[in-house]
C-alpha cells in the first residue's frame, strides 16, 4: 500500500488533502510506535554496541587488520573492543529508489540493471527489501532472501511524480530497526527533494538510531544534496555520484563490495552513562590510513 503525500506548493481542495493527509497521519504514528519499541539498547552486561568501520588506504579497502589495530572511544574514554567475524554476520540490504517522473525512460532501465547487479552480489542468508518513492512512498518488499521476487518487483513500477527523498529514506530506515545481522540502506535519486513532508533533521534523527550505513547514489548533476550527504556521514556511509549508466551500475556494485569489506568493532561501554547521546572516535593504529565510522549514536537507558 503506497503511503500518499500532498507534494509542496500542490494545491488541492480541502477534501483532497484531508483523504491524502490522514494516511500520512496514521504511517507516521505506526512508524513511530515501532520506532520507540524498536530503538537500540546498549546495557553493560547484556547488548554492545556495534560499530561498522571502513579502513582505506587511499581509496582501497584495507582487509587483514585485528581488534588490537583499533581503538575506539566513546565520549571520550578508551573501550575494550572484540572484532567481530563478518563471516558469520548476513547482510541486510533495503534499496530506497527514486521512481519520480524525471527517471522516465533510460534512467529507469539504468536504475533497474544497477539494483539487479547488487542482488547478483547476494550470499545465501542475505535478505533485501525494497522502498520506491516519489510524492508517495510505497514500501514494495520487506527483508526477504527471495531474490527472485525482489527481481519481479523492480520490473514492476512505472516512473511518475514528484520526488520525496527524505520521505522515502525515513520509510526504508524503518525497515532496518531491531533486525539481526548488518544493515545497508542504499538510496538512489537523480533529482532534489521537492515533496517530502519529514524535515531532514527528524530523518537524521531517525539514522542516528539506527544500525543502518546509508550510502546515497545521486546522478553529477543533482542539487542539494546536502541533506543526503548529512545522513551518509552520519552513519559512516559515503556519497556516490554518477554520469553514465555505467558509473551508475559499478556505484552500485562497488557499494556492496565495499560495505563485505568493512570491520564490525563491538564493546560494552564501560565509564560512560548508558542513555543519552554518545560521541564515537574510531582510529586505527596504522600510519597512513583512513577510517570511516558513524561519529556517533544514541544510546537507549537501561530497562529496570
Amino acid at each position: 500500500m503506497a503511503v500518499h503525500y500532498t507534494p509542496a506548493g500542490e494545491q488541492a481542495s480541502d477534501n483532497a488533502h484531508v483523504s491524502r493527509s490522514l494516511p500520512l497521519a496514521l504511517a507516521l504514528v505506526l512508524w513511530g510506535a515501532v520506532r520507540a519499541e524498536q530503538q537500540p539498547s546498549f546495557r553493560s552486561g547484556t547488548l554492545g554496541v556495534r560499530v561498522d568501520v571502513l579502513v582505506t588506504d587511499g581509496r582501497k579497502p584495507v582487509t587483514g587488520l585485528k581488534s588490537d589495530d583499533f581503538e575506539i572511544r566513546d565520549n571520550g574514554v578508551l573501550q575494550t573492543i572484540d572484532l567481530v567475524d563478518t563471516a558469520d554476520v548476513a547482510l541486510n540490504v533495503v534499496l530506497a529508489l527514486d521512481t519520480s517522473g524525471s527517471t522516465e525512460g533510460q534512467r529507469h532501465d539504468d536504475l533497474v540493471a544497477a539494483s539487479q547487479l547488487l542482488l547478483d552480489g547476494l550470499k545465501p542468508g542475505d535478505r533485501a527489501a525494497l522502498t520506491t518513492f516519489t510524492h508517495a512512498v510505497m514500501p514494495v518488499a520487506g527483508l526477504t532472501s527471495d531474490v527472485g521476487s525482489l527481481r519481479a518487483d523492480l520490473q514492476n513500477f512505472s516512473p511518475s511524480g514528484r520526488t520525496s527523498v527524505m520521505d522515502g529514506v525515513y520509510v526504508a530506515l524503518t525497515e532496518t530497526l531491531a533486525q539481526p545481522g548488518r544493515s545497508l540502506l542504499v538510496v538512489c535519486t537523480d533529482g532534489m527533494d521537492i515533496s517530502s513532508w519529514l524535515e531532514p533533521r527528524d530523518v537524521l534523527d531517525t539514522a542516528k538510531r539506527s544500525n543502518a550505513v546509508i550510502y546515497a547514489v545521486t546522478s553529477s548533476d543533482a542539487r542539494r544534496t546536502s541533506s543526503l550527504e548529512d545522513l551518509t556521514e552520519t552513519t559512516g556511509g559515503d556519497m556516490l555520484r554518477f554520469k553514465s549508466r555505467d558509473e551508475l551500475r559499478g556505484a552500485f556494485q562497488a557499494i556492496l563490495q565495499e560495505f563485505r569489506s568493512r570491520y564490525i568493532l563491538a564493546y560494552i561501554p564501560d565509564g560512560v552513562p548508558l542513555g543519552g547521546v554518545h560521541r564515537l572516535d574510531v582510529r586505527v593504529k596504522r600510519r597512513g590510513l583512513t577510517v570511516k565510522a558513524r561519529p556517533g549514536y544514541v544510546g537507549a537507558e537501561p530497562v529496570r
